[in-house]
């Protein structure tokens, strides 16, 4: 009989904080990682920066606004309370600062191997100096603004995320020896974020090919004494400070959400503070002290650099760079044309005779934005409806949408105005669609809608047809060259039935329809994987051949947690490729042993979320805008959706094997939730995922029109 477990353990579970703070130094790890090509390092960096910016404005936020609120409950599945979250993240934190800072420190001494040079103002030449003193004359000093603090002029309010230096001046020492001094006052100088955070001094004819640069507040630093002219500049202390961004929407007594986000938006940048940043070690100092106290920042949550503060500067740097060091970056990888289609090829001809699956970032997006296009100007096309959550800021589908409205077509656009940090953008959206003559609605209130489909009504010879899109990631064609994910064009009589039926839910007072194939949540998504594994657990106890494959960026929900622990103590193997959080701890005896965790980091950032049952050999395939969290399970509007031709199955379970013999990006966790490189076994070829998907890419679109042609008429898989 086998023995009863406490599955509720604190001890199987990985906090969620935790576990992204351990997710984004595999980012930091990547800047580390002497096979990347250099500037890529450095975007890595940059990259690793804006995750944390994020992380500290929301999830941060979110953990001081309970312990305000007097919430003490501890979180359902490490036991921790939000005061404990707190400390751990600090304590976590503070090691990966540290990594950080010494990452930066020893990459940009190397840039001098390439000619390239970040210099600090001692290190430059009296011509070099003279050049950025007349710039900081003519481009610089006419921005600044010195804000005195005094009895008179209170601690300014400081934006979220702009870097400032807090300068302390007092009376120039008199002539006469032994007159005495006024006190030293403080003023902070905002560094302007309109201006480059870098400064490149034009090359000498004897330094034609030298590229040297010099950073924004180190100019302003050395030359802040023009602002205060009379007075003896003390010290000068670079800060920067990340508040509370999470927006607060009374949906329910709305009357106008376009304004209620609007208005909301406005307060953003002055929540409360929840980090402080200081260049240089200045743990006593007084100024350190004076800002601690201002800011109402507690001291744990003060970190200190010796690097440059906010590194996302680097993004920026990162392009300039590759304008002269081509090959310090990446080779690029463009996206090739669809395995399902041949250059040229009308997408609605093409998804008539078949369904057809686009992998991105490796094959095109633009069958998708094609499918609008062509849509919006075809003249038997009578309504095209469409769900947005993150679009790009010169979105191709949105002027499709717009000129299909023009056009007299009936258009519907789901527009997701919550998505966090793109609600001004889709406020914006919102409001040129509406006047173009679309009908925009907001979804369901308190849900967020995350979905990814897209519905074209077309009338053909008396007959109405149905083309649907379906996809993992969003309708962005810039995210697209980056984030890898799936998306299936199909023209299935009952997938486009369930297209309708969604899309008139949510627009409409209409029950909840009863769906042919699509699943969608809240709640159905999570019922049906539990239905899913608990099947997979029959089999194994049958046939002993149960497996679980699945994908996605995190892994948090307790309760699909909880399922693959049965799962796993039942026998079932199960194999999780997670790029982000998981709250799963493999590997633990009698729980998770039957469990393995990867995840990936890598060129492109895996985004597909792809679900994969052995179900004793009629194997079952699912695509998802969902990850297996609680927000998307309960809190969301998702959609999980089935791959029904056998091909397609086929070529997806190739890409699943595929990836998890990564040997090169992957990592696997340990029981302790810890991370690993894969171990590469002597012998075994050396398998970079990615660039594997994007060579078999790049071939497939040299194949031939009369073998694809081949390929589907007898159903036989691709050769390649």
């Amino acid at each position: 009989m086998e023995k009863e477990v406490d599955l509720n353990n604190t001890l199987y579970y990985n906090n969620r904080e935790i576990s992204w703070l351990n997710f984004n130094l595999r980012v930091l790890e990547e800047a580390m990682d002497e096979r990347n090509a250099f500037l890529e390092r450095l975007k890595f960096l940059a990259i690793y920066e804006s995750n944390l910016d994020e992380f500290f404005m929301v999830r941060v936020a979110s953990l001081f606004d309970q312990i305000h609120a007097g919430y003490n409950i501890p979180e359902n599945k490490a036991g921790m309370t939000p005061r404990a979250q707190l400390n751990a993240i600090s304590d976590v934190l503070h090691k990966h600062v540290e990594i950080q800072n010494n990452t930066y420190l020893a990459l940009m001494p190397k840039l001098k191997d390439y000619n390239i040079h970040v210099l600090k103002m001692e290190e430059l030449s009296k011509e070099d100096i003279q050049y950025l003193e007349e710039h900081f004359d003519e481009h610089i000093f006419p921005v600044l603004t010195p804000m005195v603090i005094d009895a008179h002029r209170p601690f300014p309010k400081l934006l979220n995320k702009s870097l400032n230096l807090a300068i302390t001046v007092g009376n120039k020492p008199s002539k006469r020896q032994g007159d005495a001094t006024d006190d030293e006052k403080l003023s902070i100088v905002q560094v302007p974020s309109v201006l480059k955070r870098y400064i490149e001094i034009p090359a000498h004819e004897e330094t034609e090919t030298k590229r040297v640069f010099v950073l924004l507040e180190n100019v302003l630093s050395y030359f802040i004494h023009k602002l205060f002219k009379g007075f003896q500049v003390t010290s000068v202390t670079a800060f920067r400070i990340t508040r509370n961004a999470d927006l607060t929407i009374h949906e329910e007594g709305a009357q106008d959400l376009l304004a209620e986000i609007e208005q909301e938006l406005r307060k953003r940048q002055w929540g409360a503070a929840v980090r402080l940043e200081i260049q240089g070690d200045n743990k006593n100092d007084t100024i350190v002290n004076f800002l601690i106290d201002k800011l109402e920042v507690e001291r744990k949550h003060t970190y200190f650099y010796e690097a440059p503060l906010d590194l996302t500067f680097l993004f920026s740097f990162y392009g300039a760079l590759k304008e002269t060091h081509p090959t310090l970056a990446d080779a690029p990888h463009p996206p090739q044309v669809p395995q399902d289609l041949v250059a040229g090829q009308n997408v609605l001809d093409a998804a008539l005779e078949e369904d057809l699956l686009l992998h991105h970032p490796y094959e095109s997006f633009d069958p998708v934005v094609e499918l609008i296009a062509r849509a919006a100007e075809h003249p038997d096309v009578l309504a095209i409806k469409q769900t947005l959550y993150r679009v790009s800021g010169n979105s191709p589908i949105i002027k499709s949408l717009k000129r299909a409205a023009e056009n007299g077509k009936q258009v519907t656009v789901l527009l997701e105005l919550k998505a966090r940090f793109d609600e001004e953008n889709n406020v914006q959206w919102a409001r040129e669609l509406e006047k173009a003559g679309c009908h925009v609605i907001y979804g369901i209130i308190y849900l967020k809608t995350h979905s990814k489909i897209s519905l074209i009504v077309r009338r053909r010879n008396n007959k109405i047809e149905r083309f649907v899109h379906l996809g993992t990631g969003n309708y962005n064609d810039a995210t697209a060259r980056i984030y890898t994910d799936l998306g299936l064009i199909t023209t299935n009589e009952e997938i486009g039935e369930d297209a309708t039926n969604f899309f008139n839910h949510l627009s409409g007072y209409m029950k909840k329809p009863k769906y042919n194939h699509l699943i969608v949540s809240p709640v159905d998504i999570r019922k049906k994987f539990i239905e899913l594994m608990e099947k997979e657990m029959e089999h194994h106890k049958k046939h002993g051949n149960g497996h679980i494959i699945a994908k996605m960026n995190s892994l948090s929900d307790k309760a699909l947690i909880m399922k693959m622990y049965e799962a796993s103590r039942a026998g079932v193997k199960i194999d999780l490729i997670v790029r982000g959080i998981c709250c799963l701890r493999p590997g633990i005896p009698g729980i998770s042993e039957n469990i393995t965790v990867r995840s990936i980091v890598g060129r492109f950032l895996e985004h597909t979320r792809i679900f994969y049952f052995h179900n004793n050999g009629d194997e079952k395939v699912y695509l998802s805008s969902a990850d297996m969290m609680t927000r998307n399970m309960d809190r969301r509007v998702e959609i999980l959706f089935p791959i029904l031709k056998p091909h397609l199955r086929d070529r997806i379970i190739g890409w699943l094997d595929l990836i998890w013999s990564d040997n090169v990006k992957a990592r696997e966790q340990a029981a302790d939730g810890t991370y690993h490189y894969v171990p590469r076994k002597a012998g075994e070829p050396v398998i970079n995922s990615q660039e594997v998907l994007y060579d078999r890419a790049k071939r497939h679109a040299t194949a031939s029109s009369q073998a694809l042609t081949e390929i589907r008429k007898n159903k036989v898989k691709s050769p390649f």
